[in-house]
C-alpha cells in the first residue's frame, strides 16, 4: 500500500481492523507506521522508546479500533491522537519515575482539531450518514450500534433476533457497501 494512502482507505482499514481483519491490520500498519513513529519520536525524543511505543500503539489500535467511528475524527487524526496520547503517557511515567514531571509534556501541541479539521469531519459525517441511509434500516442500525455505541455481536444478534453469523455478515457487507458509497 502506498505511503500516501487516501483517508477513506485508512478509515476503511480501521473499520476492518475493528472486525479483527489481520490483513487490514497489516495494511494499516504499512500505511501509517512511519507517521505514528514520527509522532512518538517527536514526543519522546528517544528512538528506541519511540519504536517500543509504536508497537504498543498498534496493540491499542487493534483493541480499540471499534471506537474510531465514535470520535468523528478523520482516520489519521484519530491514529495520531492515539499515538500522541500514548507517547505522552510514557513521557509522564518516565518523568515521574525520574523524580517528577516537568513542563515538557505541556509544551506539546494541543491535539484538539482546529476549525478546518472540524469542517472536514462534519463533511465526512454528512457523507457517512448519507451512505448509512442507503442501507436497509436494520443493517444501518446494526452498524451504528456496533461501531458508534460499541455493542457486541451477541447483543446485536439478540436485539435483531438473528443468528450471530448473520450479524457478522450484515456488518461485513454493510462496511463493504459503506466503503463503496464513500468512494463515489
Amino acid at each position: 500500500m502506498p505511503f500516501d494512502t487516501a483517508p477513506e482507505e485508512i478509515g476503511a482499514l480501521i473499520l476492518r481492523v475493528a472486525l479483527r481483519d489481520r490483513k487490514a491490520f497489516d495494511a494499516l500498519y504499512a500505511a501509517t507506521s512511519a507517521k505514528l513513529f514520527g509522532t512518538c519520536l517527536r514526543v519522546l525524543q528517544n528512538r528506541a522508546e519511540a519504536e517500543e511505543a509504536v508497537q504498543e500503539v498498534y496493540v491499542k489500535i487493534w483493541l480499540k479500533a471499534d471506537r474510531f467511528a465514535v470520535t468523528g475524527q478523520s482516520p489519521m487524526t484519530w491514529l495520531i491522537a492515539v499515538a500522541r496520547h500514548h507517547a505522552i503517557d510514557r513521557l509522564r511515567a518516565r518523568r515521574e519515575a525520574a523524580g517528577g514531571l516537568d513542563d515538557a509534556a505541556l509544551e506539546i501541541r494541543d491535539p484538539a482539531p482546529g476549525p478546518e479539521a472540524m469542517a472536514v469531519a462534519a463533511d465526512q459525517n454528512r457523507q457517512l450518514e448519507g451512505c448509512l441511509g442507503e442501507l436497509e434500516a436494520d443493517r444501518a442500525s446494526a452498524l451504528r450500534s456496533a461501531y458508534m455505541q460499541g455493542d457486541s455481536y451477541a447483543e446485536l444478534a439478540a436485539r435483531h433476533a438473528v443468528p450471530l453469523n448473520t450479524i457478522r455478515s450484515w456488518l461485513r457487507r454493510g462496511l463493504m457497501r459503506l466503503k463503496e458509497c464513500l468512494e463515489r
